[in-house]
């Protein structure tokens, strides 16, 4: 696997901002599928150097910090060493340019090793290396064909499906997530109109569920076209929104479908109105001291009807048609 080095320029002022930089490189890499972005086996790692000076004063010696495998890290190898170069200065001394390393249990840097100039390094060309030129035309071919990178990702969540800039901004976090969305989007033309749905059971269910199983949404059990019929029950209310995380459940522990799932266990929505017609009358006849209360004044029992209700129902009443009636 070929190394790629990418150097930024000395632009940074604080260990903010150095993550949030490597926040944004690491997501546009991982769109444009040439890194999995995964920092902790290495796949992305930085080396971080470090000055600091006083006000109205150039930059001073810097020190580097090498192969930093965790944005936090990063952020606790600047916050420390900016630091302790201060303190040097202040007491007088001289900083000496270093190359460390960060100890995570400790939250310290240490020396690695000392270089004074580039020289050091001992680079000598390679005669069996030709220079790489690439021309004008190379590089706009490759603007033409590289994927969606996620800030149009996200602008066409927010323009295309009016989505928040919270919710495109969470489902732009990372690649896969951003795909799974648009997948079960795809699933049927129906969803167009429930984009906010999808977003809330992607975040909330399914990021729940995947979070105890310690999974990522790459191995979820619950495919997006699976998921997607699942929405598609809810709004053409063959299923209530409290069923649908029970069938949810069944999903995600044997991989089924929501329609088998329904169907085995008969989880079908309610939604004759003669029939929930025979709950409610039955509610109300077995709580008689209730239903003079409600008459009396108290509205608030209204809530403890439908909950009665529903529960006589096994869940399965249409809530619309329920309250209504």
């Amino acid at each position: 696997v070929a190394l790629m080095e990418i150097v930024s320029e000395p632009d940074l002022r604080s260990a903010e901002e150095a993550a949030i930089f490597i926040s944004k490189l690491r997501s546009i890499l991982m769109y444009l599928d040439v890194c999995d972005g995964n920092m902790q086996e290495g796949s992305l790692r930085a080396d971080v150097n470090i000055s600091v000076r006083r006000i109205s004063e150039d930059l001073g010696t810097r020190c580097e910090i090498k192969n930093l495998n965790s944005i936090k890290f990063i952020k606790q190898a600047i916050e420390f060493e900016a630091k302790r170069q201060i303190k040097i200065l202040e007491d007088g001394g001289v900083i000496e340019q270093n190359t460390l390393l960060f100890d995570p249990a400790s939250g310290t840097t240490r020396s690695m090793r000392s270089k004074e100039e580039a020289h050091d390094y001992r680079y000598f060309p390679d005669p069996d290396l030709l220079p790489l030129e690439i021309d004008e035309s190379y590089i706009s071919m490759i603007k033409n064909e590289i994927p969606e990178l996620p800030d149009f990702r996200k602008n066409k969540y927010k323009n295309d499906y009016g989505l928040s800039n919270y919710d495109s901004s969470i489902l732009t976090t990372e690649k896969s997530i951003s795909d799974f969305f648009d997948q079960v989007m795809k699933t049927n033309q129906n969803l167009q109109k429930e984009s906010k749905l999808v977003v809330n059971w992607i975040t909330t269910e399914l990021f729940a569920f995947l979070k105890k199983e310690n999974l990522n949404i790459k191995q979820s059990p619950v495919s997006p076209e699976n998921l997607g019929k699942l929405i598609e029950l809810i709004v053409t209310d063959k299923i209530s929104g409290k069923i649908a995380k029970d069938v949810f459940e069944e999903m995600f522990k044997f991989k089924k479908s929501p329609e088998i799932i329904v169907e085995e266990k008969g989880l079908n929505q309610v939604s004759d109105t003669k029939e929930i017609e025979k709950i409610i009358n039955n509610i109300l006849n077995n709580n008689q001291d209730k239903v003079k209360e409600y008459k009396a004044g108290k509205n608030k029992l209204l809530g403890f009807f439908v909950g009665l209700a529903m529960k006589e129902s096994k869940g399965k009443a249409n809530p619309k048609i329920l309250n209504k009636i």
